[in-house]
């Protein structure tokens, strides 16, 4: 079971001071609070993309290569990669990156975003965001996959020959999750490949939520990757804790008032009973939060949003403090009852060990009749040597 936090990176001004931080302070901030989540033991620090205010992630490989840098067992995620806006070219290209610079320790969740105005911005329309999300997806795994791709399709222009650099450290591709909330094509299309599924569980009920899961467990077993409960499935979830549950109720609601999360809407006390939202004490959070199996399952990866809404840095790293005092009893209470035959969450490493084991670890990618130390053909680098020369 992977445990960790993610971020939506809004830039929030705090309600109870009426100070905003800078993009500066929270792009900062985020690497302070994921070195913090390795050092309480967390196993994964996401972080979202966004290209509107007020949020300040529009380029997350490079604050996670940052993070990678100062970091040694943390795992880096997104939440999400807008696999609608973005270029599969350049996401593969990115993140083959990020997985090279980080030696493996790098996952991603393709997501369809909830800012409407974004897609016109990067030339698309909102009204085939679901197309987009398939066909762009479906090109992504092949540059991934095939060293050689020829292409062609609705949304980009064709692509002839090429070859995605730089390839997938060792020839084994980052993890996917498809995050979504409400959309049943997106669970299909994580079923369909075998990929994990993460569902943002912070807005609807368990009832929702155990719904979309069990969509997406079935039809995972219908395309033949295996039984049903053998699916990778993420979770989201939120929290605020303080060791007194009447203090956290009292120091969290004049942020949930304004939250552009989920401000101005219910009530902290009904959405705390609808949601799986949880302000109280640690043991709250605790039982809180392995309840989530009773309606999913056993599931793989619990992701916690924690610093938005305005949150200071200070209290935000409180927070981690508190969640990693209740860390091994949450580690013990999710490994209680789980069958053997439940998948681990995958990670770069049981993946390289998987394929070796299977016999399909292609080797690295050296292009035909290259050296395979400089990478180069004889004609490449006698073409180097005259430029050399003529210089």
């Amino acid at each position: 079971m992977q445990i960790g936090i993610f971020s939506v990176s809004d830039v929030t001004t705090d309600p109870t001071t009426g100070r905003t931080p800078s993009e500066h302070e929270r792009i900062k901030a985020a690497v302070a609070i994921a070195k913090k989540a390795e050092d309480v033991g967390l196993d994964v620090y996401a972080l979202g993309e966004h290209h509107n205010e007020p949020f300040f992630s529009s380029s997350p490989t490079t604050t996670l290569g940052y993070i990678a840098a100062q970091t040694s067992r943390l795992l880096l995620s997104t939440a999400t990669t807008l696999i609608t806006t973005n270029d599969p070219v350049k996401i593969a290209e990115d993140y083959a990156m990020l997985q090279h610079l980080s030696d493996g320790r790098v996952d991603l969740m393709m997501g369809r975003g909830n800012t409407g105005p974004v897609y016109p911005w990067f030339g698309k329309d909102i009204r085939q965001g679901v197309a987009l999300a398939v066909e762009n997806y479906a090109l992504l795994r092949r540059l991934w996959t095939e060293d050689v791709v020829d292409w062609q399709g609705k949304f980009r222009t064709p692509l002839q020959g090429f070859t995605s650099t730089p390839r997938p450290l060792d020839a084994i591709p980052p993890f996917v999750w498809h995050g979504s909330i409400r959309t049943p094509e997106i669970a299909e299309q994580a079923a369909y490949y075998g990929d994990g599924f993460f569902h943002n569980n912070i807005f609807w009920t368990m009832d929702h939520t155990k719904r979309m899961v069990e969509l997406y467990r079935r039809r995972y077993e219908h395309y033949g990757h295996g039984a049903a409960d053998t699916a990778i499935v993420g979770l989201g979830g939120q929290f605020f804790m303080r060791r007194n549950s009447q203090d956290a109720v009292n120091e969290f609601r004049p942020y949930f008032d304004v939250a552009p999360v989920y401000g101005y809407g219910p009530s902290l006390e009904d959405f705390t009973a609808q949601t799986p939202l949880t302000v109280g004490s640690p043991q709250q959070v605790l039982e809180r939060t392995l309840s989530f199996r009773d309606a999913v399952g056993h599931y793989q990866r619990q992701l916690f949003l924690i610093d938005h809404a305005g949150l200071p840095l200070k209290t935000v790293l409180e927070q981690l403090d508190l969640l990693g005092e209740i860390l091994p009893d949450l580690r013990k209470g999710f490994d209680e009852g789980r069958p053997a035959h439940i998948p681990e969450a995958p990670t770069h490493a049981s993946r390289v060990a998987a394929a070796r084991a299977a016999g399909t670890l292609a080797e690295a990618h050296v292009p035909v009749g290259a050296d395979d130390v400089t990478g180069q053909s004889p004609y490449e680098q006698a073409e180097a040597s005259s430029l050399v020369q003529e210089a």
